[in-house]
């Protein structure tokens, strides 16, 4: 048996990176999984899980995937959005826009499926922040770094306020991890290789993080071996905060 055997779990961002990784490894660990991601493409390489096309801002939407899946045991929030810029190159409607990817959209699922996980008495919450924003600051990354800090703030309060009914909520923080979104912000820079360098320069391990590696991670918090752990801020970032 594995260690989620029994257990529903909602991945959001499944179709690639951490979000991918994630699903796959719940997949693994005996869970039902459904992995949900506005990719349909992306979706429909995953195997061993049910997708559904979903917009994690559309409420509508997220109130008929509560309809159709019911309560669930697990909710892994992983939608996010990197934006580069400081506060006075960062327009309104770009932080507005990394807020509510960043953290409405966690906002939405949690207020979503935070119901049934109640009435079972039951729950896990884990919410991909990042080592950028509250744990270290990092040059021209002001919505994002911003963004994410309310995400680490919202999970401890979800924390906090329903510890009594048995749900955890728990936050994840990955350093650089490599993706496909991490590939087109290398290539933006118009030289791919450079970047790349210069990425993997900053990390103490001398490498970029690899998605099954938080993926390991997410599958101890949403499982039963975390039980007495919530409200926490797991940094997993090869000790890029400690440099």
């Amino acid at each position: 048996m594995g260690r989620l055997t029994g257990k529903t779990a909602i991945v959001t961002a499944a179709g690639q990176g951490i979000g991918r990784a994630t699903a796959e490894r719940f997949i693994a660990e005996g869970a039902r999984v459904v992995a949900v991601d506005l990719n349909e493409d992306a979706l429909s390489t995953l195997e061993g899980c049910e997708t559904q096309v979903l917009d994690v801002l559309d409420k509508e939407a997220i109130e008929r995937l509560v309809e159709r899946f019911g309560s669930v045991d697990i909710l892994f929030n992983c939608v996010g959005i990197v934006d580069a810029g400081t506060i006075l190159t960062t327009t309104e409607e770009v932080f507005d826009r990394a807020y509510a990817i960043n953290v409405k959209s966690a906002y939405a699922m949690i207020r979503a499926f935070l119901p049934g996980m109640i009435a079972k008495g039951r729950g896990s919450i884990v919410n991909v922040a990042s080592v950028a924003g509250s744990i270290i600051a990092v040059a021209d990354r002001f919505a994002y770094g911003t963004t994410k800090a309310a995400l680490i703030g919202l999970t401890k309060s979800v924390a906090l306020d329903f510890v009594q009914q048995g749900i955890r909520c728990n936050a994840i923080c990955p350093g650089t991890v490599q993706s496909p979104s991490l590939d087109q912000r290398l290539e933006a820079t118009g030289d791919a290789e450079a970047a790349r360098r210069q990425f993997m320069a900053r990390q103490p391990m001398g490498r970029i993080g690899q998605p099954e590696e938080i993926a390991e991670l997410a599958v101890y918090l949403a499982s039963d071996a975390a039980s007495f752990t919530t409200g926490t801020v797991n940094i997993i970032d090869g000790g890029w905060a400690n440099a």
